[in-house]
């Protein structure tokens, strides 16, 4: 399992869930005893069953969904015209539901004990971080922070230059002749890397524009997903080309409108149009 793959909202999830499995152990309702004394009954407890299932265990296997849907391969199958995480979701606003009602509900001479007190807290949280995770780029920001690539922070190769494709490079610095792993340049020992060597007159393909026209102060930067996320292609091709996984870094090259030009470690590049989120480098 990869918690790279988990956002910050799965992770009050899971703390949510484990309150919940705590407080399915501690005392639901409680009533005087006869001589003396009071007598309390969890979750689990046969006289009150039905709070177990629709409070604890309902958030509980709530949680598990949403967290499991995270390690599924994307995009996710539908069960009855729902995803497994749109399930969890479902099955977390039921928890607190009920947790309400039982709450505040049963009959008189027995009153609401700690455990379902703490376990209408937990199922809030959990149906809170459920419903609003997929909506607040806050709570979709990696739960431990995306690994820094290989070489970040030294001293780069080549004499300091960074280059096209290196993962720890940097900002990449483009229009330097002679600059190795810039696409249309001159290298060493290459014809036309000599002093005096006319690049500037040589035609450029363009490319069309999509979501926006390219930003001319823009300055490329690392950056990484919190979930995994489609690229398209730069010809506006509804069809993906690649897809950006949590955990990896990759570089921005441009930007058009709200949407990123994006190049992936293996040269692929593509639009990245959903860039809510996004952890820079």
């Amino acid at each position: 399992m990869n918690n790279r793959s988990l956002s910050r909202g799965d992770g009050v999830v899971l703390v949510a869930a484990l309150l919940l499995l705590i407080a399915s152990f501690l005392d639901a309702r409680s009533a005087d005893a006869y001589g003396g004394g009071e007598q309390g009954w969890s979750g689990w407890s046969a006289d009150w069953f039905p709070i177990l299932p629709s409070v604890f265990l309902a958030g509980i296997l709530g949680a598990a969904a949403i967290v499991g849907a995270r390690f599924l391969p994307q995009p996710q199958r539908e069960f009855l015209g729902l995803r497994v995480d749109q399930w969890g979701i479902a099955l977390s606003v039921t928890s607190a539901w009920a947790g309400f009602w039982t709450l505040i509900g049963g009959p008189d001479g027995v009153d609401a004990g700690v455990g379902i007190i703490l376990g209408f807290i937990a199922s809030l949280a959990l149906a809170g971080a459920a419903a609003a995770t997929p909506v607040v780029p806050a709570l979709q920001a990696p739960l431990t922070g995306a690994p820094k690539p290989a070489g970040y922070g030294q001293q780069q190769p080549y004499g300091g230059q960074p280059g096209y494709g290196y993962p720890g490079a940097g900002t990449p610095q483009y229009g330097q002749p002679g600059q190795p792993g810039v696409p249309g340049q001159p290298q060493p020992g290459q014809p036309g890397a000599a002093a005096g060597a006319n690049v500037a007159h040589q035609p450029t393909q363009a490319v069309p524009s999509v979501g926006g026209g390219a930003d001319p102060n823009f300055q490329p930067f690392w950056f990484a997903v919190p979930a995994a996320r489609p690229l398209y292609g730069e010809d506006g091709s509804p069809t993906p080309v690649a897809e950006l996984a949590p955990g990896t870094w990759y570089l921005a090259v441009e930007q058009r409108g709200q949407s990123l030009v994006a190049q992936t470690q293996d040269g692929r590049r593509g639009v990245l149009q959903d860039t809510s989120g996004i952890q820079r480098g």
